[in-house]
Formats: C-alpha cells, sequence, structure tokens
C-alpha cells in the first residue's frame, strides 16, 4: 500500500510531529485563555442603540 521511503527522501518523522502537536496544543490554549479573557469584558447595556423615535 504505502511504498518504502528511498535513501535520499526527508520525511518530517517523530520531531516533525511532536513540534506540530505543541503548537495545536498551545493554540488550544492561547484560545481557551482569550475566552476567559472575554467574558470577564463588561459591557454598558444602558443605552439602546437606535435613537428614540427612529423605527426599526
Amino acid at each position: 500500500m504505502f511504498a518504502a521511503a528511498a535513501d535520499g527522501d526527508v520525511s518530517p518523522g517523530v520531531l516533525g510531529f511532536l513540534v506540530v502537536a505543541a503548537l495545536g496544543f498551545a493554540l488550544f490554549l492561547l484560545v481557551k485563555s482569550m475566552r476567559k479573557q472575554i467574558s470577564k469584558i463588561d459591557l454598558p447595556h444602558d443605552r439602546d442603540p437606535r435613537k428614540p423615535g427612529e423605527n426599526a
């Protein structure tokens, strides 16, 4: 099914997989932290974005 790698071929190997896996895990942690920080933002809800008398 898969052809064996020739002597001159270059493949990413285990190190390449580990680097990609570490980048994926770091991205996961970054998104998790970002969602936590964004949820802390308190937006003012005291104003209506439409002017009074303006029809929707």
